[in-house]
């Protein structure tokens, strides 16, 4: 199965798509990655679906991500008395360090980490930042501030406190013993909620090491402050688009959305838009204008991927939110800005052999109209170098690792096939050619572009370029 849009769709998947027959209507809608979120899935029901992803990825014989994404530490209010408190705009209000509190008076919040790092000045945001307070006085288990935003607060509400780095790490106990089952599992990619430094992602990396891609979710102001260095220790990116929008100001979050998605793709990392992106599906069977045009944002800056949550999750038309997203890329792909914009946001190649060739690489496939890129990469490099270049030209992943397949599967552009090797440089090109006519890509008599690292299996060393006459048909 071949898809004809470059950009990528995570769909998650829930209590509306967990069956292997929903599992399957989402990909054949158009979802190429499925997340599964920890916050809702206990070990078993994480093998169940791993389980029917890769029956499913053996009856269509295409690799298919799945992407397990940590819960993170979760803050929340204590117990109130009778449940709930209205706070008044200009009251001034008393936190202390309790699981509950008696009297109307104290508003508990159970975590001492927030005692030990809040300073006067700084936010507390309480039910995705309906309430706000500000600090003005801190001791060592309470807290004075003031009610700036007013509201109705509940027992075990989130808080989020934007302006405030957290002594905590961003893996709970929760997190580490969901890290070891994704990992037992044999899941593609584990996305690390909450993301404050880079020591975040150091910590993950050295736990998962090779086993599965790092993903970072951006959903700290925090998180920006530190982005190149989180990026350096990073596989791929999510602009996290629920928590960043409570913590910053929303109106400051497309602007945040594209210097994210600007500074991963000059990285040569994956970037995901997520969040919010067809909400109203999850109740009607058609979106916004405004989501529509939101999705199409995304796919126009060059986004990688693009999520459901929700949509897909737990909403009444999952399949057709899929299938929507899908159009709305397929659209945004085929519109005559596209190309020009992708070509207006390249960057530089950097003073390395590999860049070098993938920029002759693109440079070559626009000038001869070459039908595709076929790319034999054992690490993922090549193919990661090839969806930099945002060529116009379709890229063919080949691999003999079924593991990097499925983790390319998130990148943009990419055609992943698990193969076996090539024996030599001449076997290389003509496979090339003949996965480019097989997959549908190329006719007998036109040209591909092949590149690859010589000596062949040396992950990384990408310094060949090859054109290549496609042939008549043959099998492989």
């Amino acid at each position: 199965m071949r898809r004809r849009r470059k950009t990528k769709i995570l769909a998650t998947i829930g209590p509306a798509s967990s069956t292997p027959e929903m599992i399957r209507a989402l990909f054949e809608a158009g979802a190429d990655v499925f997340r599964i979120n920890m916050s809702h899935n206990s070990h078993a029901e994480l093998a169940d679906k791993v389980r029917v992803i890769r029956e499913l990825e053996e009856n269509v014989g295409r690799p298919i991500a799945i992407l397990a994404d940590l819960q993170g530490p979760k803050i929340r209010l204590g117990t109130l008395p009778n449940g709930e408190r209205d706070l008044a705009k200009g009251e001034k209000v008393h936190l202390v360090r309790k699981p509950s509190v008696e009297s109307g008076d104290d508003i508990p919040i159970p975590h001492a980490e927030i005692f030990a790092a809040i300073q006067p000045g700084e936010v507390i945001l309480i039910d995705d930042g309906k309430v706000r307070l500000k600090i003005e006085d801190v001791g060592k288990d309470e807290a004075d501030a003031i009610v700036e935003n007013g509201g109705v607060i509940k027992n075990k509400k989130g808080i989020n406190l934007p302006d405030t780095v957290l002594p905590i790490p961003a893996m709970t106990p929760k997190d580490r013993s969901d890290l070891d089952a994704a990992l037992a599992l044999g899941v593609d990619w584990i996305a690390l909620s909450f993301v404050q430094r880079p020591d975040d992602m150091a910590d993950l990396k050295k736990i998962v090491g090779n086993k599965a891609g790092c993903l970072a979710k951006i959903e700290k102001p925090r998180a920006i402050d530190w982005l190149p260095e989180i990026l350096d220790l990073s596989d791929a990116i999510m602009v996290a688009r629920g928590d960043l929008g409570v913590e910053l100001p929303v109106q400051e979050v497309p602007g945040k959305q594209k210097l994210i998605t600007k500074m991963a793709r000059k990285a040569g990392k994956p970037v995901v838009v997520a969040t919010q992106m067809l909400e109203s599906m999850i109740t009607a069977p058609v979106p916004t204008r405004a989501e529509v045009t939101d999705v199409a944002n995304a796919v126009f800056d060059g986004a990688d991927a693009v999520m459901l949550s929700a949509e897909s999750a737990a909403g009444d038309y999952p399949v057709e939110a899929v299938s929507m997203m899908d159009k709305i890329a397929m659209t945004v792909e085929g519109d005559p800005q596209y190309i020009p914009i992708m070509n207006s946001q390249r960057n530089e190649p950097e003073s390395t052999t590999p860049d070098a060739i993938m920029a002759a690489v693109h440079e070559v496939t626009s000038t001869i109209h070459a039908r595709a890129v076929v790319c034999w990469t054992k690490s993922g490099s090549t193919a990661l170098r090839a969806a930099r270049e945002r060529s116009d030209a379709p890229i063919i992943a080949l691999t003999p690792q079924l593991e990097v397949s499925r983790r390319l599967s998130l990148v943009w552009g990419l055609h992943c096939i698990y193969t076996e090797d090539a024996q030599d440089l001449d076997d290389m090109v003509d496979r090339a050619a003949r996965f480019a006519f097989l997959e549908g890509f190329a006719k007998p008599g036109e040209r591909i572009v092949v590149t690859a690292g010589v000596p062949l299996r040396t992950p990384g060393a990408t310094n060949m370029l090859r054109v290549a006459f496609v042939g008549p048909q043959k099998s492989l």
